[in-house]
């Protein structure tokens, strides 16, 4: 049965149309120099269940009461299809019990605005509700589960939103986006070559098998750490660009604290 949030059901009409996103073809692992990738390793997206589907919102939407005009949506930087010129499934995959999530987000601290990051399991019960500090300027952030919450189960899907309210009493609808998240074990030759494998190489293992918080994150992480490595950073724009979200691929990478 599919999850439901109470905020967002009553404005289910806003949902924003999203291109098609295409099976991308695995690539070879990239080079066994942590900071050389040799070629392009694509992300292979995994199908979406049909009954139900998973639904979801990439984008934030148009501007709505006191939020300002901003240029670039705000964006969960996740894969999604369309099925339908308005059907959006927004579905992920994570080998965690305590994933990380990421998103551009568009707003900073000086607009003063309530912010909520929810996750809810398949009797849309909230696993975790929290408000999250809007970061000091626009950029890419990420969101993750704290590990004294409940784990994920595996196997088991997952409905996550994040909400920035455009007034302070949140009366009007907020803008948000929404996905649906479930975590899977890995065979046990893929998990013992990410035993032996390089941080770069465990993200083209990630990548390649569909696994899309880790890769991510993995990827993430290894930017942070080589801010000025040229071939981390086309990696990264191509990884956004595999999944359509290529408009966002050049914004900042912001650091935990924000």
């Amino acid at each position: 049965m599919r999850l439901l949030f109470g905020l967002t059901l009553a404005y289910a009409g806003f949902l924003t149309s999203q291109p098609l996103v295409l099976a991308a073809t695995p690539m070879p692992m990239a080079s066994q120099n942590m900071n050389t990738v040799s070629q392009q390793v694509n992300f292979n997206p995994p199908k979406p269940p049909a009954d139900p589907p998973p639904g979801g919102r990439v984008l934030g939407g148009a501007k709505r009461g006191s939020c300002p005009q901003v240029q670039q949506d705000l964006t969960a930087l996740v894969p999604f299809t369309q099925e339908s010129p308005s059907v959006t499934n927004v579905w992920s995959l994570t080998t965690s019990a305590h994933p990380t999530f990421w998103f551009y987000v568009p707003y900073s601290q000086n607009v003063n605005l309530p912010a909520m990051f929810v996750l809810q399991d398949q009797q849309s019960k909230d696993l975790y509700k929290q408000p999250i500090a809007l970061p000091t300027h626009p950029g890419i952030m990420s969101i993750s589960l704290p590990s004294n919450t409940p784990g994920l189960a595996v196997n088991q899907q997952y409905r996550w939103f994040l909400t920035v309210s455009c007034d302070k009493q949140e009366q009007s609808p907020p803008i948000y986006v929404e996905g649906v998240v479930k975590r899977v074990n890995l065979s046990r030759e893929i998990t013992q070559k990410l035993q032996t494998a390089t941080p770069l190489q465990q993200f083209a293992i990630y990548a390649r098998n569909g696994i899309w918080h880790e890769a991510i994150t993995t990827l993430a992480q290894l930017r942070k750490e080589n801010p000025q490595d040229q071939a981390l950073k086309t990696q990264w724009q191509d990884l956004l660009a595999n999944i359509r979200l290529g408009d966002v691929a050049t914004e900042p990478i912001l650091s935990d604290k924000h």
